[in-house]
């Protein structure tokens, strides 16, 4: 059993939430938190944004949205379909048409803006698109496209506002007995975000997907989403993430999933725990996570591995870590197994000899789990 599971204290009591489903990936009730991205390349390019598609699936997206804005958007949605692994939501803004077409092409959901989409009359037109192909919806409210009435109303984008338009458009989605929803309330202001579905969560049992919209670049953008989703997800709030980053689809995928990690709701491949290193680091510990990181990309079972470059806080950290290399003197350190002291190790062969023991204890737990079950 890899050392990540036996810590009980671990745990955060998740909001209760009806289940949905998203082709074939449960979001809601007990099932795992999802991460999502959304393709970035033009649509009509259907081998590019297949390959972005894919990309991400490989780093572990379990849904992936993408752009539909015109006709010609909608019949290459069909061939993106045919050819994924995960199941694709449609993005739908200003046109209804296009939300049909998505759902008759093989969307597993459609995300429309309730500010941009038309009347309550295109909406339904929507829904029932939606319930003929078995494709849930997600309602996506944000910040910066609410109703010419709320804005009036309230003077200004508020979360006040972004909760009274989802329950509006959850009415008109519920007054046609559609239920397969999940909803969001998107702000680029962490504050308006995070209230604004605080306010949510009390008021629907819906599926909630969280995300800071335009958060900004990989690291200002990493930033701002972990704080804000993280006090979110810690609240027990959110069944499904997108990290909005101006930065490849892959890069959300990673930060998603190290946020889900860092609060013990998602584990999935390796993680690093490792100092930010000083003059009495035995070895050069950045070249050494970087190159680690690089290199155990391929592991997606969940395990730690420990990599702290002196004996001040090194023991300690292995201790708790499946795997785990200390600095020492000499130009050898230790190696940690299952958190004990097992052998040294030169350090010119320390990162091979990482890696391998990484494989190593990654197919024990995998052969664990298959025995388990």
């Amino acid at each position: 059993m890899s050392l990540h599971a036996i810590r009980p204290w671990r745990h955060i009591e998740r909001r209760t939430s009806r289940q949905i489903m998203v082709g074939d990936v449960p979001v809601g009730g007990d099932a795992p938190i999802t991460v999502q991205t959304m393709t970035n390349t033009l649509t009509t390019d259907v081998k590019a944004t297949i390959a972005q598609v894919q990309a991400a699936a490989d780093a572990g997206a379990d849904i992936v949205r993408v752009s539909v804005p015109d006709e010609a958007s909608s019949a290459a949605l069909k061939d993106i379909v045919r050819e994924v692994t995960v199941p694709i939501v449609a993005d739908i803004h200003f046109h209804y048409r296009r939300g049909i077409e998505a759902a008759e092409a093989g969307a597993a959901c459609l995300r429309i803006n309730p500010g941009n989409i038309g009347s309550e009359a295109r909406v339904r037109e929507v829904i029932q698109a939606a319930r003929d192909n078995n494709c849930s919806m997600r309602i996506g409210v944000n910040a910066g496209s609410l109703e010419k009435h709320l804005l009036e109303k309230y003077g200004e984008p508020c979360p006040d506002a972004m909760v009274e338009s989802g329950l509006d458009h959850i009415k008109i989605l519920q007054d046609n007995d559609f239920h397969d929803f999940k909803i969001s309330c998107k702000a680029s202001d962490v504050f308006m975000a995070a209230a604004a579905y605080q306010m949510l969560a009390e008021q629907t049992d819906a599926p909630i997907h969280l995300g800071i919209t335009e958060a900004g670049g990989l690291t200002s953008g990493t930033i701002k989403s972990a704080i804000g989703l993280g006090n979110l997800l810690w609240m027990g709030i959110g069944d499904t993430i997108r990290v909005s980053l101006s930065a490849d689809p892959v890069e959300e995928v990673k930060v998603g999933y190290e946020i889900l990690k860092s609060l013990g709701l998602r584990h999935r491949g390796v993680n690093i725990i490792s100092c930010p290193s000083c003059a009495r680091q035995g070895f050069d510990v950045i070249k050494t996570v970087e190159t680690l990181e690089r290199r155990l990309e391929h592991i997606k079972t969940p395990m730690s591995l420990s990599i702290i470059g002196c004996v001040v806080n090194g023991p300690g950290e292995a201790l708790m870590t499946d795997v785990g290399f200390t600095g020492g003197g000499a130009g050898n350190g230790m190696v940690y197994l299952a958190g004990k002291q097992s052998h040294k190790m030169d350090n010119d062969r320390m990162v091979d000899h990482i890696v391998q023991e990484v494989e190593k204890k990654a197919a024990e737990i995998e052969a664990q789990a298959a025995a388990a079950e």
